[in-house]
């Protein structure tokens, strides 16, 4: 190879000293002028002959870019590409390769570029060009890794997030009833599906000191693990509301100033709580900000029961309104959020409770049934889009 270098060749064409080049061309005194030009630039230069012996030393000692001659005996340049595009590592299939060519054709330009090299300089070689193309693909090929150390961090962040979710997912199924309560003479049927492997919604079923059940849910402001940890606290906080009191608005009132004395109004929950005395029948609903309680009469009438009250957090001192009902054999209650709304079959328009309320079956011979029921026509399990948030339901039904 004949090649002519500018007087620019005596300057630092490198700012990356520690860049390896390997040099192939069959040419001795080419391989020695650029051998010498790269060296006095910066570079750790090494040089080879043939297409062969370079796949040795690339194999053995991998350079940072490769300086390949288009045409030699045996292996030609294209010949040497392709087998290291095709290797197994991918830091020999990705290693920057300009080739060198003496012809200045487009043709050879697209053979050069087919043949898999990054780029290309034509001889006789300007040293100006060489050290510009040189230096983006170092620049490119630092770049690379670059990225490929952030997907690495990227992907051990999505592994250690996915642990992270799992211990929460365990810790939050701990919180959420496993098992419906025994009752004689009612059925209790419970889901909860959250968007992640944890949730913000929550509910729960206590007793009370006059001996009715508390029967209560809540929605926490957001989704995955920061609301998953108001779930938490919802649990505590009615816990202890239903120890220290026996009336649901007092629960709700407790609830709130806890709640609230926590976050100062930044953030709050939906919630909703049923009293319930097993022997009676006769149930107290207290509502804040939570959808209203469905109920299904036996006789097939359907009626429904609203929040009255702000969701808790929100402010220091809301009303929170007792309303009561009676259940006979048959009738049942459903205390869902509003992850129920999503819509049924993929459907993205958005259910109202008026919608719920019709897919209400009166004929469901339990708990269970109606449940499913409800969730078969609003969220199905084989639904094309997934619900856009968590969900929850309860429903209690009293034995015919």
């Amino acid at each position: 190879m004949a090649g002519r270098f500018s007087s620019e060749s005596k300057e630092k064409m490198s700012n990356n000293p520690r860049a390896k080049i390997l040099v192939v061309d069959d040419d001795a005194m080419s391989r020695k002028i650029l051998a010498q030009l790269l060296a006095s630039a910066g570079y750790a230069c090494s040089e080879c002959e043939g297409g062969a012996q370079a796949l040795q030393i690339i194999h053995a000692k991998l350079p940072s870019l490769l300086l390949l001659d288009f045409e030699m005996p045996e292996l030609n340049g294209a010949e040497v590409l392709k087998r290291l595009r095709s290797d197994n590592d991918p830091a020999v299939a990705q290693i920057p390769v300009i080739m060198l060519t003496g012809h200045g054709s487009e043709e050879s330009e697209v053979c050069c570029l087919q043949a898999g090299a990054d780029d290309f300089v034509t001889k006789p070689i300007n040293s100006a060009v060489l050290r510009a193309r040189i230096e983006t693909q170092l620049r490119l090929r630092s770049m690379r890794r670059q990225l490929e150390r952030q997907n690495d961090e990227l992907e051990e962040w999505r592994r250690n997030l996915e642990r992270d979710l799992a211990a929460a997912r365990l810790t939050q199924q701990s919180l959420i009833p496993q098992k419906a309560p025994v009752l004689p003479g009612w059925q209790v049927a419970a889901c909860y599906r959250p968007v992640i492997q944890v949730g913000g919604d929550i509910y729960g079923w206590l007793p009370m000191k006059d001996g009715r059940i508390l029967f209560w849910i809540a929605d926490g402001t957001g989704h995955g693990a920061a609301a998953a940890l108001l779930t938490t606290l919802a649990k505590l906080l009615f816990h202890h509301g239903s120890v220290e009191h026996d009336a649901p608005a007092t629960v709700m009132e407790t609830v709130n100033n806890d709640f609230r004395s926590i976050f100062g109004a930044r953030s709050f929950m939906t919630a909703m709580c049923v009293a319930l005395d097993p022997a009676s029948g006769r149930a107290t609903v207290v509502g804040a900000g939570h959808p209203p309680l469905l109920v299904v009469r036996h006789s097939g009438a359907t009626e429904s029961i609203a929040s009255i009250a702000p969701p808790l957090g929100l402010i220091e001192h809301p009303e929170f309104t007792e309303c009561t009902t009676n259940f006979e054999s048959g009738d049942a209650f459903l205390l869902y959020t509003d992850g129920l709304f999503g819509g049924p079959k993929g459907e993205r328009r958005r259910l109202t409770p008026e919608c719920l309320e019709k897919m209400l079956d009166h004929c469901a011979p339990s708990a269970d049934a109606l449940l499913k029921g409800i969730l078969t026509q609003a969220a199905p399990d084989n639904a094309k889009d997934a619900l856009p948030d968590d969900m929850a339901a309860v429903a209690v039904r009293r034995a015919a």
